[in-house]
């Protein structure tokens, strides 16, 4: 995996380097680390967010309409899902 990103990536990685004080490793593991997080599915998005809000005591009613908003900000933006939709993806 760290070959093929490396390759893949190169361009963005050097001008990374260019651009900040980041080493070519450092800046191939931001790289990386961005990717993996932009990877997880809209299911697992969900879910990870419902237990963060969750954890911060805020209310179901509350914590769907918010994932819905951050939904729109995903680099590639899914689509719309009802309240439901993501009631379901958390509780089945």
């Amino acid at each position: 995996m760290y070959r093929r990103i490396y390759r893949v990536h190169d361009e963005l990685v050097d001008h990374l380097t260019r651009s900040t004080t980041l080493s070519r490793g450092e800046a191939l593991r931001v790289v990386q680390d961005v990717l993996a997080y932009f990877d997880e599915t809209i299911e697992e998005f969900v879910r990870r967010r419902h237990r963060e809000l969750q954890a911060q005591g805020l209310v179901n009613a509350t914590i769907f309409e918010r994932i819905e908003a951050d939904l729109r900000y995903r680099a590639v933006a899914p689509p719309e899902l009802t309240l439901r939709q993501l009631r379901r993806i958390v509780y089945g």
